[in-house]
């Protein structure tokens, strides 16, 4: 459905900025590749990580095409027939060659991941080491012009042949912030850092 589609970049960023999770997929010897990961949009790029022993993240570090799909549930869309029942979502797809980022700008990429996904986390805990930076594979995927496709439903169902007997509207849907729970070895009298309270009530 065409008139889904959006086509301005601000569309785009928005869509990945509302998520942390996306999927990376490729093509490895031959066979389909698909992983759930923590990414986070800065600026022009996409930032990923994982362990330098993941083959798979080698491939595309290396330089083989791979996409990130990212979706996001907003509600059921629940009409009088099952054939126009459908959901409000918001997805996005970037296409691209991933690239190794330096080991000179990898502790501050991490730092700036780390802090998309959980804000100003980085300024509550001690730096990464050199022995964890170096078992790192920091990798970018840049937003090039063209290299993207971006989806959004957001509405009540069509009328269609509507039957005013037969309950039909939208049921939002949205991810919550439960209660923390503290870390066995932490003391009682820790009290909670900022960055939690900002995962609680963003």
């Amino acid at each position: 459905m065409p008139e889904r589609s959006r086509s301005d970049r601000a569309g785009l960023d928005a869509v990945l900025d509302a998520a942390v999770v996306g999927t990376l997929a490729t093509v490895v010897d031959g066979q389909p590749w698909a992983v759930p990961m923590l990414y986070a949009r800065i600026g022009d790029r996409i930032l990923l990580h994982g362990s330098t022993g993941a083959g798979a993240l080698r491939h595309v570090a290396a330089g083989a095409p791979a996409t990130l799909c990212v979706s996001i549930l907003d509600g059921i869309v629940l009409a009088d027939n099952l054939f126009d029942s459908s959901a409000n979502y918001r997805s996005a797809v970037v296409r691209g060659h991933l690239t190794t980022v330096d080991r000179t700008e990898a502790d501050g990429a991490l730092t700036a991941l780390s802090d998309a996904v959980i804000p100003g986390r980085s300024a509550e805990v001690r730096p990464s080491t050199r022995k964890e930076l170096a078992a790192t594979l920091t990798i970018a995927l840049p937003i090039d012009d063209g290299q993207w496709t971006v989806k959004v439903r957001d509405g009540p169902p069509s009328e269609g042949d509507a039957n005013p007997r037969v309950w039909a509207g939208v049921v939002p849907i949205g991810a919550v912030a439960g209660t923390p729970e503290r870390a066995p070895w932490v003391d009682a009298d820790v009290p909670e850092p900022p960055s939690v309270g900002r995962l609680r009530h963003p």
